[in-house]
């Protein structure tokens, strides 16, 4: 979300998804991510425009980021838009014998050994990265996401949905957790993905903090309070300042007052763009009833501290749906009477709440996600506690034609 003037509150939107390369026989990650945005613009670039839509690498290789090139009014019809995009990178992947592959994380990729750093363009800042945090961790190179930017214009707005994306930041991966295997095994974490995340900079503990983001509502107090600290504990580790503090700071929601938006980064990439933008659809009406004030008044949803929230997060990183959640009054905040439910029924909950804002399109893939869970939990429920490597290529191969088709697994 760049260019222009800051929009106001929930005006426009910018969706980033990430999808991992893969070959088509072996689904082996395949770090040609360059190769294919060569094939494009006729040399090595880190990124292109292609209409509505943009691709851009990230990081690693075997990883393409597509996105909304701009803001965009609406998230209706955006599923149709990606999964379009999707269907023309796999024609240009076909001939180098690969496809695209969703999910937060590839089940059996080995980070030591497949691990591939983007050598072109911005490679000074991903080498400065590996040499302080080494990237060969799932945390750095075996992670696809989906990024949500929403606008905010001025402190007042910033402070309000700040505040709304704190307090419901806890839940989404109830939603889109889409990781529970690694290393080719059942983790017993429904959000691996996120597990990982935050300890790739433990070395730097600033820089992701607890996750949830800090009681911050200005600019100033952000700055001060998360800028400068995450600078100051960096400078020992780059001397010679390669490494952005707005690029640098990894909470679950971060911060842009560059371009007036705080982008959403905790929610896995599904199986198909329907699931991904259905996800989005419901979050995105939730805060809306948030920042109306509409259950508990404003100072009341900026009062909660992040190590609270934080508790409820990995509650529910490890057991997305199923966690439960008994703090009644974090449950009043979202407009939730009960005094313990679990995630998956505060889902329920909120989306019937919302239902009339929401884009008809998002029924069907909720009406699965609400009823079975997220895909992680659709996934351990049909693999087992310790599924065989067999079952677990199979699987995949069912989810990568979810993808190319754009419908929901199983």
């Amino acid at each position: 979300m760049s260019g222009g003037p800051p929009w106001h509150l929930f005006e426009v939107f910018g969706v980033e998804m990430e999808y991992m390369i893969v070959d088509r026989e072996t689904l082996a990650v395949r770090p040609i991510a360059d190769e294919l945005l060569r094939g494009m613009a006729g040399e090595y670039v880190d990124d292109i425009e292609r209409g509505d839509f943009g691709w851009s690498n990230e990081l690693v290789c075997h990883v393409i980021e597509l996105k909304t090139n701009g803001p965009v009014p609406t998230l209706a019809g955006l599923g149709n838009g990606f999964h379009d995009e999707i269907r023309f990178v796999n024609e240009r992947l076909r001939p180098m014998g690969a496809m695209l592959l969703g999910t937060g994380a590839h089940p059996w990729m080995n980070p030591d050994r497949d691990t591939r750093l983007w050598p072109h363009g911005n490679r000074e800042i991903y080498h400065q990265y590996d040499r302080i945090f080494d990237c060969r961790g799932h945390g750095w190179s075996n992670l696809q996401s989906v990024h949500l930017n929403l606008p905010f214009r001025g402190d007042d707005e910033f402070g309000r949905l700040h505040a709304a994306i704190r307090l419901i930041l806890p839940l989404i991966p109830a939603l889109s957790a889409s990781t529970p295997i690694l290393d080719g095994e059942i983790t017993g974490l429904m959000d691996t993905r996120l597990e990982t995340y935050r300890h790739n900079q433990d070395r730097v503990p600033s820089i992701a903090g607890r996750v949830i983001p800090e009681q911050v509502f200005t600019e100033g107090d952000y700055r001060r309070r998360i800028f400068d600290r995450i600078q100051r504990d960096i400078s020992p580790h780059d001397p010679d300042g390669v490494l952005d503090v707005l690029f640098l700071n990894s909470r679950g929601a971060i911060a842009r007052f560059d371009r007036g938006a705080i982008e959403i980064r905790v929610i896995d990439i599904q199986e198909c763009p329907a699931a991904d933008l259905a996800i989005q659809d419901l979050l995105v009406a939730s805060l809306r009833g948030l920042v109306a004030e509409r259950y508990v008044p404003l100072t009341e949803q900026q009062s909660w501290p992040e190590d609270l929230l934080a508790d409820i997060f990995f509650s529910v990183v490890r057991d997305a749906d199923q966690a439960v959640i008994s703090d009644a009054d974090y449950l009043r905040a979202l407009g939730i009477r009960e005094r313990r439910v679990k995630a998956g029924e505060a889902w329920r909950w909120l989306a019937e709440k919302a239902s009339d804002s929401m884009d008809a399109s998002s029924r069907s893939p909720l009406k699965t996600i609400l009823a079975q869970g997220p895909l992680a939990r659709r996934l351990v429920s049909r693999l087992g506690p310790r599924p065989g490597r067999s079952a677990i290529e199979a699987t995949y191969r069912q989810l990568a034609g979810c993808l190319r088709e754009n419908r929901l697994w199983p």
